[in-house]
């Protein structure tokens, strides 16, 4: 009798480990944000309590297989996918620091990055990341807290690729190359001068 009873104590336990990792692998989610030098994107989410993966890569152009010598021509912009335990952010919570780590106001580039690879968007893979996404944009518009109009889309995620491995963690590879980089770009000067301060990074 008492070995049943451990028997099923067992495998009850067991059912409880399983149901626990399945809820963990449940709540990771994924948000895909254009801003500028995919380097700076990715340090600024890394180190930001419930963002777990941060990858630098492209989007939003046409072909296949973009590389870093050709995505631009191809009509792809530089982006991060970002993975974020859900239990901890929201996809809004994603967005509004996705704002103050941008300038939304400039529709050529990205401070010294200029060109349409330097964009800035949001890039949805659902209608409720679309609608979150207006939402979160028609709430900064109103806010009246920038002198322009923001000029952020919104467009529908039709492939993610991520950029070449030397890419991938830049800012921690080359750390004095990537903070010299950073500040000649003016990207910090800018935040504080648009939002009252620059966002705390890698």
């Amino acid at each position: 009798m008492k070995k049943t009873l451990l028997t099923i104590v067992s495998i009850l336990l067991m059912g409880l480990v399983v149901s626990t990792q399945a809820y963990a692998e449940d709540s990771s989610e994924k948000a895909i944000l254009a801003g500028g030098c995919f380097w700076c994107m990715e340090s600024d989410f890394q180190e930001i309590p419930g963002v777990k993966k941060v990858v630098s890569g492209y989007i939003g152009g046409t072909g296949r297989a973009p590389t870093y010598k050709d995505y631009g021509r191809k009509g792809f912009i530089e982006a991060v996918e970002i993975t974020y335990d859900a239990s901890v952010l929201t996809y809004t919570d994603i967005l509004g620091l996705f704002w103050l780590r941008i300038d939304p106001t400039d529709a050529g580039g990205q401070f010294c990055d200029r060109g349409h690879e330097y964009s800035t968007a949001i890039f949805y893979n659902n209608e409720r990341q679309k609608n979150l996404a207006e939402e979160s944009k028609s709430t900064l518009e109103k806010s009246e807290k920038l002198k322009d109009p923001v000029v952020t889309a919104i467009i529908k995620d039709k492939g993610f690729y991520p950029a070449e491995t030397y890419h991938q963690d830049y800012y921690k590879k080359k750390p004095l190359r990537y903070k010299l980089y950073r500040y000649n770009c003016g990207r910090d000067q800018r935040l504080k001068e648009l939002w009252g301060l620059a966002p705390s990074h890698g």
